[in-house]
């Protein structure tokens, strides 16, 4: 029997149950388990594409093509993302959050389990990377989906004052996932000569996402939806709406592209680190593959502290002071950021990325809470995954594959470091002219709640 959710900071005044509190921290844990395997599945795609794929899946390519084409399949699935958050936003805003979580994460789970059990190009020829392709693409359905869904189940069910914080559950997971994507990467590599881990080892990380059907059973048995959503279900004023992303799309279309542009900093320079990174690093500046990695991950540890931090204080002082501080933190640091990593010492690299991880997730953290709060309830779904996945398609997936263009053309990192530049100008400018959902004297009225005034 699923667990009824209570608000945890008791919107009416009224004292919140043991019980309450109980299934809302188990929720909490079980939104960042969840949300942490669907990115880990998603994120190991990238680091599997600039070390591994181009080997095993064109490998009668050039080492620069091959990379190219490697980095063509991990955009496939950015590509679908807003596919699939625009599906998932019509279902969710229809028929309910947690439904369309449980069937983006076991569609997650089932598409990286596949991709480890793919042949390789020497074996099936073409065909291979056309379902490398295909399952990259259902990859992109299932993370378009389950963002909106995790953090709107997270944000719907806390209080109101808590929203930022609990929001952040959902955004941490990121860091994790990297850590658990390059830990597990690191192991199978270390534990087996290049030749096999080549041949069959890669495969290991990919089969591990069967776990995530356990998270799949857990929340579909033991978690409701949210409070807000079925309080929806029985208003009249604003119920809920036959076409939510038709809805949305009329009315707040101006929003969304903002918030799109919320996370054009984050975006871009996470995917620089986690993955172009990768590449150049091994591929131009001659550094160990496993050395690189545990930069990446020891610089994650940087996330896990920030992310949690910028979605608290986002309670306490607002939304968008963060993401403006964020966006122009990473404009600030990416000619700094690149100087670094030129020179090829580990030391300096993971002082670059670590602050350019900081600054981005200034902006990361309180955008789970921000985006939702600019929509009403009954498109809320829509309209904030319809934001956070245009960003997907148009910065996500394609700065990998921009940065290894761009450095091969000029030879310089220069090109990067004005592109990074101007992502985080454009989160600056985004910030500043939507409005704040958590202003002060909403922080100020114990009953209001963040958001409302604007709907």
């Amino acid at each position: 029997m699923a667990i009824p959710l209570t608000q945890p900071d008791g919107q009416s005044g009224t004292a919140v149950s043991a019980t309450g509190r109980r299934a809302f921290r188990k929720l909490l844990a079980a939104g960042l388990v969840g949300s942490s395997i669907e990115w880990y599945d998603f994120f190991l795609y990238g680091t599997a594409a600039a070390l591994v794929f181009p080997k095993v899946f064109f490998p009668h390519a050039t080492a620069l093509t091959g990379t190219l084409l490697a980095f063509s399949t991990f955009w496939a699935g950015f590509v679908a993302r807003p596919v699939g958050g625009v599906l998932a936003g019509h279902l969710g805003d229809r028929y309910g959050r947690k439904p369309v979580v449980v069937a983006c994460l076991a569609l997650m789970g089932a598409a990286t389990f596949l991709i480890g059990c793919l042949p390789s190009a020497a074996s099936a020829g073409a065909v291979a990377p056309i379902l490398l392709v295909v399952l990259r693409f259902v990859q992109g359905l299932a993370a378009g989906g389950q963002w909106g869904g995790i953090v709107l189940l997270l944000t719907e069910s806390a209080g109101p004052k808590r929203r930022g914080f609990a929001g952040t559950f959902g955004q941490t997971s990121v860091p994790v996932a990297v850590v658990l994507s390059n830990l597990i990467f690191v192991a199978a590599s270390a534990l087996m000569p290049d030749a096999a881990f080549l041949s069959w080892g890669w495969r290991i990380p990919f089969l591990l996402s069967v776990v995530m059907f356990g998270v799949v059973l857990y929340i579909q048995a033991k978690v409701e939806d949210t409070p807000e959503f079925r309080a929806l279900q029985r208003e009249t004023a604003k119920p809920v709406v036959r076409a939510p992303l038709a809805e949305v799309v009329r009315r707040r279309w101006g929003t969304i592209l903002l918030g799109c542009g919320l996370l054009s900093a984050t975006n871009s320079l996470f995917y620089v680190s986690i993955s172009g990174l990768l590449s150049y690093g091994t591929g131009t500046l001659g550094l160990k593959r496993n050395a690189l990695l545990a930069v990446v991950l020891l610089s994650s540890a940087a996330m896990l502290a920030t992310i949690p931090w910028s979605g608290y204080f986002s309670d306490k002082v607002g939304r968008r002071p963060l993401i403006l501080i964020g966006g122009l933190g990473v404009a600030a640091w990416a000619f700094p950021y690149f100087g670094l990593v030129n020179t090829a010492s580990l030391p300096l690299i993971f002082v670059a990325v670590t602050v350019g991880f900081v600054f981005q997730c200034l902006t990361y953290g309180p955008i789970a809470s921000f985006l939702g709060e600019l929509f009403a309830p009954n498109v809320r779904y829509s309209g904030a995954s319809l934001a956070y996945q245009l960003s997907a398609i148009i910065v996500s997936g394609g700065t990998p594959f921009l940065m290894t263009a761009l450095i091969a053309g000029t030879g310089s990192t220069w090109p990067v470091a004005v592109y990074i530049t101007a992502m985080g100008l454009i989160t600056f400018a985004s910030a500043w002219f939507l409005p704040e959902t958590n202003p002060a004297e909403v922080r100020a009225d114990p009953h209001a709640v963040p958001g409302a005034h604007l709907h």
